[in-house]
């Protein structure tokens, strides 16, 4: 069973905790985050793209001019796809690129990826994120200050308001809700730092 200590934003230690095998000792499943990153990046997907067809265009049906005599290639109107402004043939039309994929796989490809980030230890617990003003600088010195460095997803709960808002303004911070963690979010950042009560709830709902 992993141990982790807990700090504050000091980097001080504040005590540890014991991380239940089950989860966060998880075998590493290439395969598994592979499937739940692209499943997640295909949700994200609007499938608005449209182009028209040939019925669709404006412009008349009407035959150009006459059928034989003028030396010409025959046409049949305005709009087939050779012309200008005619339709396109076999163009994107709207879907949906969201599929299926289990909840058990996706549950365990989390698992796998929060695994890896304790195997590296770039899995960070401290006993309390909140922060004083929603102030982007002040939050980046405090995730600095415990050893961070690059990407780091944050983890607490959307109560958090002043971190929430911090961050907001910080591409190489990310903050999420216990509850809405992915597995994009944790292969996308390098730190992994949670609140206490935050891994609670994270560790709840991945032991269902």
């Amino acid at each position: 069973m992993p141990t982790i200590d807990v700090k504050d934003w000091n980097n001080k230690k504040v005590g540890s905790v014991d991380l239940p095998d089950e989860i966060f000792a998880y075998p590493y499943k290439e395969h598994l985050i592979h499937e739940a990153v692209r499943n997640y990046l295909a949700s994200l997907r609007q499938g608005t793209h449209k182009t028209k067809t040939r019925s669709e265009v404006s412009g008349s049906g009407k035959k150009p001019f006459r059928q034989k005599g003028t030396g010409r290639a025959r046409q049949g109107g305005g709009r087939p796809p050779i012309h200008r402004h005619g339709g396109t043939v076999f163009g994107p039309t709207p879907r949906d690129y969201s599929y299926k994929m289990n909840a058990k796989e996706k549950k365990n490809a989390l698992k796998s990826a929060l695994s890896q980030r304790v195997k590296e230890g770039h899995f960070l617990l401290v006993n309390d994120l909140a922060v004083d003003e929603p102030k982007t600088k002040a939050l980046a010195e405090k995730v600095a200050s415990i050893g961070v460095e690059g990407k780091a997803l944050i983890v607490d709960t959307v109560e958090n308001t002043n971190a929430v808002l911090a961050s907001r303004n910080n591409p190489r911070i990310r903050f999420v809700d216990a509850t809405s963690v992915n597995v994009y979010d944790v292969v996308n950042s390098r730190y992994i730092v949670l609140s206490q009560s935050a891994l609670e709830r994270l560790t709840e709902a991945l032991e269902k």
